[in-house]
């Protein structure tokens, strides 16, 4: 918040919620709003406490609630932060890592599956690739200061990568050392609502709204080698296209 603004916090006698649950979406509200900005450190309990006339114990569980969801981020000995807000830039090509070092982030993967697989129809279509050719099939979260932002499946023709153990934090990184990395892609966004396993996953209650990305990563040469579903925080990601009226 900027140095003039005061937080101020009234519990709505109405509401039978806690008073914790009733600060935790004051602040979850606050933060949404962009009173607080990402990265920003929020006031600790004892100082929330005694600014709000609440107990440190109230305090301290509202934090617990907006970390769970999300929305903050602990860091051992140095305070609660509001957590990242990534904003990618539709006309380039990126990837999520280097995004996220040109910010500031330390980007990282979950692994969920790394295999060999036989492309499904879809994939087939997408990637130009022949009935029963293999695949090379990467499953992850993909995480921004310990923060999950992401689930990816990235599906790649194994004539690209021979094995899937050798992609490490960094699918492009990779790609780079192979020389086989996309210079234009095709992207597809659009909305859906997230269901239970995506969900706990994500770590986002059921059905909540999420960016659904789906993208096709070409060489110079036309050949289509990545085929990406990324599903994304819609309170994280920010896709921002610049426009010209010729």
């Amino acid at each position: 918040m900027t140095p003039g603004e005061m937080l101020t916090f009234d519990p709505d006698p109405r509401d039978s919620s806690p008073i914790y649950m009733q600060l935790a979406r004051k602040l979850a509200q606050l933060i949404r709003e962009g009173h607080y900005k990402p990265d920003e450190a929020l006031p600790s309990e004892r100082l929330l406490a005694e600014t709000l006339n609440v107990s440190r114990v109230t305090a301290r569980s509202a934090i617990d609630q907006l970390v769970s969801q999300g929305l903050i981020v602990r860091r051992r000995g140095s305070g609660n932060y509001i957590a990242p807000m990534l904003e990618q830039p539709l006309s380039q090509l990126t990837s999520f890592s280097e995004e996220l070092l040109r910010r500031g982030y330390t980007p990282s993967s979950r692994w969920l599956e790394r295999k060999i697989d036989v492309a499904m129809t879809d994939e087939q279509l997408s990637l130009g690739l022949s009935t029963g050719e293999k695949v090379v099939r990467l499953e992850r979260l993909r995480l921004a200061d310990n923060v999950v932002m992401a689930y990816e499946v990235s599906v790649l023709p194994q004539t690209i990568i021979a094995d899937p153990m050798l992609v490490g934090n960094s699918l492009y990184e990779y790609l780079d050392s192979i020389q086989r990395t996309p210079v234009r892609a095709l992207q597809h966004i659009r909305a859906l609502n997230a269901q239970p396993r995506l969900a706990e996953q994500l770590g986002i209650p059921d059905r909540q709204a999420v960016l659904f990305i789906t993208r096709i990563g070409y060489l110079e040469s036309g050949q289509a080698v990545e085929l990406t579903h990324s599903y994304c925080r819609s309170d994280y990601y920010d896709f921002v296209a610049e426009m010209r009226r010729e």
